[in-house]
Parts: structure tokens; C-alpha cells; sequence
């Protein structure tokens, strides 16, 4: 009788190998999956880039000329800009300036709006749970704010009032805030590259030494600068003291 084992053998070999090639097709990282997720990539990319252009109320050609414009020397002088400040600093008519100037005072009103609609229950919490007490700014580190609050172009709301463009770590910037605030001047301040971090501008008021006090008080506001002075068109190098005259904006 033969030996029946070595046939034994290469049908273990054999089912072995079946599973093996069952479980390698299975697997994630199988070049089947991975050919899937590499397709699936541009799909997602896509999608994502639809949601932000409805969020701006953009069509997908404008949002995807925002990210080549932010991938050029407008996002190396600029980072962090927002899409219609960049659409309508690079606009190539006055139709396209106009559209990307209404939908930003759309966008944000509807900013300011809800802000203030928080504003107004965060103070009638505090009333509620702290009645008497002295209110604490919301986003408030040793009295300093950045006011992000205020829309459109410096000095929008008090026509006339002066504007300091400054950056991080700039000696005369420092200087020349400390000379306006010393001559009890009111003035917002529109920290260059600040890149829509609240935390950048309040070290940057405190290493030039601006008053709390002032700034609770509005006399001095803390902004992020958003683009506004390359939107300016001014020239010279900062620090620059600006102001609205017969509508023209106008180093001092």
C-alpha cells in the first residue's frame, strides 16, 4: 500500500497557500485598496473644496484661483488671508472688485451679527450668575482684546480715526504706538501678519507697552490686519500711520 502522507502534505501546502493569497487580497494595505484610496483622494478633495466654496458663496473656478493666488507671493506676504480679501486684492475687473467687496460685507455682517447675538447672552449669563460683580472680557489677557469684531476697512466706523499698521518684533513700530498713545491720540492698531491669531497681538501690545486700560475703553483697538494694508496700496515700509482723507487713505 502506498504511504499516503506526502499527498497529505501538498494538500496542506495547498490550502495554506489558498488562504494566504484569500487574506493578502483582504487586506488593507493590498495593492487592490490601495489603488482605491489613491482614486478615492481627488473625490474627497473635491468635495471638501465644494463645501468651502459654498461657505464663501463662491464657485468651485473662483475657490480653486484663491488657492493658486495663496500658493503665490500674495500667500507668502499674506498668510492666512481669507478668500474674498485675496479674490478681490487680485481681481482682474472692476466687476470681479465689486462682487468680492459685497459678498465680504455680507459675510461680515452676518459675523458681526452672530458675535454680537453671543455677546449679548454671554453678558446676560454673567448678569445672572455673578450679579454685581466686575465683567470679565471674553476674550480678555490682562485687560487686552483683539477686536475682532470690526468689519471692513480701518476706521470704518469712526471715519476720520487714524490707523497704525505695525508687525512682530519691529523697534519703531513699538515707538511710534507708544508716541500716539503718550499723546492721548485714539487710534486701532492692524498687527502686519498676525495670521488671525489673537495671541500674537496681545504679546505684541504688551511688549510695546499699550494700556489696558485704553484698550477696554476703545480708545486704542487691537486688529488683525487681514490683508488691509496690502489692499492699501501705500507705500513705504511700516510702522504706518494712515487716515481716510475725502476718501482716500493717506500715510500721516
Amino acid at each position: 500500500m502506498d504511504d499516503p502522507r506526502p499527498a497529505l502534505v501538498i494538500a496542506g501546502l495547498a490550502l495554506a497557500l489558498a488562504a494566504n493569497a484569500q487574506a493578502l487580497a483582504q487586506a488593507p494595505g493590498s495593492a487592490e485598496s490601495r489603488i482605491r484610496q489613491s482614486e478615492s483622494r481627488p473625490l474627497d478633495q473635491a468635495r471638501d473644496d465644494e463645501r468651502q466654496a459654498r461657505e464663501w458663496n463662491l464657485r468651485a473656478e473662483e475657490w480653486s484661483r484663491y488657492r493658486a493666488l495663496m500658493q503665490g507671493p500674495l500667500g507668502t506676504y499674506s498668510p492666512g488671508l481669507d478668500p474674498l480679501t485675496a479674490l478681490g486684492i487680485e481681481a482682474r475687473s472692476d466687476q470681479e472688485r465689486r462682487r468680492y467687496a459685497e459678498l465680504q460685507v455680507q459675510a461680515e455682517a452676518r459675523r458681526v451679527e452672530k458675535t454680537l447675538s453671543y455677546q449679548r447672552a454671554y453678558d446676560a449669563a454673567w448678569e445672572r450668575l455673578h450679579p454685581g460683580q466686575e465683567r470679565v472680557s471674553l476674550q480678555g489677557v490682562q485687560g487686552m482684546q483683539a477686536d475682532t469684531s470690526k468689519a471692513g476697512m480701518p476706521g470704518a466706523a469712526e471715519p476720520g480715526r487714524i490707523a497704525v499698521f505695525v508687525k512682530d518684533g519691529c523697534a519703531p513700530c513699538n515707538q511710534r504706538a507708544l508716541q500716539l498713545q503718550a499723546a492721548g491720540t485714539a487710534f486701532d492698531v492692524y498687527v502686519v501678519g498676525s495670521r488671525g491669531d489673537d495671541d500674537r497681538i496681545r504679546r505684541w501690545a504688551t511688549q510695546a507697552g499699550i494700556d489696558p486700560a485704553r484698550v477696554r475703553a476703545r480708545t486704542i483697538t487691537l486688529n488683525h490686519d487681514g490683508g488691509r494694508w496690502l489692499s492699501l496700496g501705500l507705500p513705504g515700509d511700516l510702522p504706518a500711520v494712515v487716515r481716510e482723507v475725502g476718501g482716500q487713505w493717506q500715510r500721516q
